[in-house]
């Protein structure tokens, strides 16, 4: 039998600050995209909404305005850029579907600039200053690997970060990479109580998705204080970008407050190693898990057990 093929790429990450103005944002992530490409990325994501600020914080009508198509602008400037480089991109943008329907969205880039996959948010979260549900559908396309010139990879956005059954669902669609581009940080005044437990909790949840799936996981996330109107908190994004092995162990980890463009190798050959000496797919028991498609479990709608 011959050998199992191995492939190793390197897996860019673009930790960056947003400004008030998308153009120049789009300026600086193409920047950037071009600085990982030198330094050997083969693959490199965005932070989720890398072109405006961080814009629900609030819930306003104008800001559908920052909204475009997929392809549309953006993805069709930077899906020409992955192709010039030779890389693999992932497009973090504001999707305008149609009048009145919009998504958070990534739209995927093969290395020849073809956009070869779109992932739309399914997760929509509610709380204060992260206002998602006032502005995003959530995704009706399911969770999805997108085949690429280096392989098979996934991306979830940012709050589907905490959810295991995305991440099973993407790694067994054949994933070697969860991608997570994200926008997460600190309300101010919770920092010094919670900011700590905060930020282990998200990154122990993904590293634990890598562990349970046997993959790689990259998620990568926004710095500054963004705060968008007189008299508001804003939020404090923390950084922290961060790229694990299929056994959670940290390869790279930026800093929570700089500008940085994290890389680390993915290796088909350690998928493979792990998953046979820690073979959690293949011990699922998938004639047992009926009661993952209820909300909660009890005896009968509107019963309680005594």
């Amino acid at each position: 039998m011959p050998p199992i093929e191995t492939r190793r790429y390197l897996i860019g990450l673009v930790q960056m600050a947003v400004g008030a103005d998308p153009a120049a944002n789009v300026d600086h992530a193409a920047a950037l995209i071009t600085d990982a490409a030198k330094a050997g990325a083969k693959v490199v994501c965005l932070p989720e909404l890398f072109r405006t600020r961080y814009f629900c914080q609030s819930e306003e009508a104008s800001s559908f305005d920052l909204a475009e198509p997929i392809p549309g602008p953006t993805s069709q400037r930077l899906a020409a850029l992955a192709r010039s480089l030779g890389v693999v991109l992932i497009i973090p943008l504001f999707e305008r579907r149609g009048p009145g329907v919009y998504h958070n969205s990534a739209a995927v880039a093969d290395a020849d600039g073809t956009l070869v996959g779109l992932y739309r948010k399914m997760h929509i979260p509610d709380d204060p200053f992260y206002y998602e549900k006032y502005y995003f559908t959530p995704g009706d396309l399911g969770f999805r690997a997108f085949s690429t010139a280096v392989g098979k990879i996934g991306t979830l956005i940012c709050w589907d970060q905490w959810y295991p059954e995305a991440a099973r669902l993407t790694a067994l669609q054949g994933a070697e990479v969860l991608f997570y581009p994200t926008a997460i940080g600190w309300h101010p005044h919770e920092k010094a109580r919670y900011g700590a437990t905060q930020r282990e909790a998200w990154q122990t949840v993904q590293r634990g998705h890598a562990i349970a799936n046997g993959v790689y996981v990259a998620a990568v996330n926004r710095i500054g204080h963004e705060v968008p109107q007189a008299n508001a908190p804003g939020i404090e994004f923390w950084g922290s970008s961060f790229i694990a092995d299929p056994q959670g162990v940290i390869l790279a980890e930026a800093s929570p407050d700089k500008e940085e463009i994290l890389l680390a190798e993915m290796e088909s050959a350690h998928i493979e190693d792990v998953r046979r000496n820690w073979p959690f797919l293949r011990d699922r028991r998938i004639d047992a898990y009926g009661g993952i498609m209820r909300r909660f479990l009890d005896d009968e709608p509107g019963s309680r057990q005594s």
